[in-house]
């Protein structure tokens, strides 16, 4: 029988390189983003001969939507595997100054998507004491910039939910990764005036969680922070 994951804001960018890489590997892939023409293009790349995809539109700012979801990942997997929190949206702002209502967007796309998911599908894990999570943070989570305001406060609560989860699941076996990267080429950067000698590149971030998820099961890498090679943008 196939491993199982869940990738959140999959149709672009990391979250799709992660599908790319598991689906490769033999994974049956569950994935959600907001677009149905796009969701369609990327079950049509991930599908095999010898796995299952479930594609589903969601909305992942709205609980309903996430509820929607992992009932569909519960009756069509019953079990999954890995988790992967990756759906987010960034909003340029400062706290004193940015337009009404930033906060709470961004608190409910960056951290409530991960926290109702994560709830939803942990059970499973729990029960039979295995699985793995890896919720997307940013270096936006160690450190504010100018322009950062509340896509910075809902980075830094995300990762204080990692450290939560870690402490209260590594009694069942269940490992969480906070992953922190810094620019990484991906939709979120498109026309800037940067070459792409300054971004990571998505596939290399897929990588690192499928060396992490390969670990031994004595072992779970707790933080990891990546940056191009010249250092943040």
């Amino acid at each position: 029988m196939n491993k199982k994951i869940v990738v959140t804001g999959a149709t672009k960018g990391i979250g799709r390189a992660i599908a790319e890489k598991f689906a490769a590997n033999g994974f049956d892939v569950a994935v959600c983003a907001r677009s149905e023409k796009d969701l369609k293009a990327l079950q049509s790349k991930l599908q095999t001969a010898n796995n299952k995809i479930i594609a589903q539109k969601c909305d992942v700012s709205k609980k309903d939507d996430i509820k929607a979801f992992s009932d569909t990942i519960l009756r069509e997997f019953g079990t999954v595997d890995v988790l992967v929190n990756n759906a987010g949206i960034y909003l340029p702002g400062q706290v004193y100054n940015e337009t009404e209502g930033t906060l709470e967007t961004l608190i409910e796309t960056n951290l409530y998507s991960a926290y109702h998911l994560s709830r939803a599908l942990l059970p499973s894990m729990v029960k039979r004491k295995s699985g793995h999570i890896f919720n997307l943070c940013s270096v936006a989570s160690i450190q504010a910039y100018p322009d950062g305001g509340s896509y910075s406060i809902s980075k830094f609560a995300l990762l204080g939910m990692s450290k939560a989860l870690r402490e209260e699941l590594k009694q069942f076996h269940v490992k969480v990764t906070a992953l922190l990267p810094g620019a990484t080429h991906t939709a979120s950067w498109e026309g800037t005036h940067h070459p792409d000698s300054r971004f990571m590149k998505a596939a290399d971030i897929a990588q690192i969680v499928w060396d992490i998820y390969n670990l031994s099961a004595n072992t779970v890498v707790e933080e990891v922070v990546l940056r191009p090679i010249l250092g943040d943008l």
